[in-house]
């Protein structure tokens, strides 16, 4: 494939429930309603009340904390 392909190419969107992706976050299903509301996870409507969460976004909300003793090099 060429660079110009790869580059325009998306990552394939991953739906879930608000419920599963409260699971899958370890938080209240409430919460990702917030997150929704506040822009911080991308939801998709599918029909007047159904709402879809794109898994991939609640995969880039959960970040790894730094320790405080990092990796040094010996």
């Amino acid at each position: 494939m060429s660079p110009a392909t790869t580059s325009t190419q998306q990552t394939a969107r991953r739906l879930g429930s608000i419920a599963a992706a409260g699971e899958y976050a370890g938080v209240h299903p409430r919460t990702i309603r917030r997150w929704v509301a506040a822009g911080r996870v991308t939801a998709y409507r599918m029909g007047p009340r159904l709402l879809r969460v794109d898994m991939n976004d609640v995969d880039a909300m959960l970040q790894p904390i730094p320790t405080a003793g990092g990796d040094h090099a010996a």
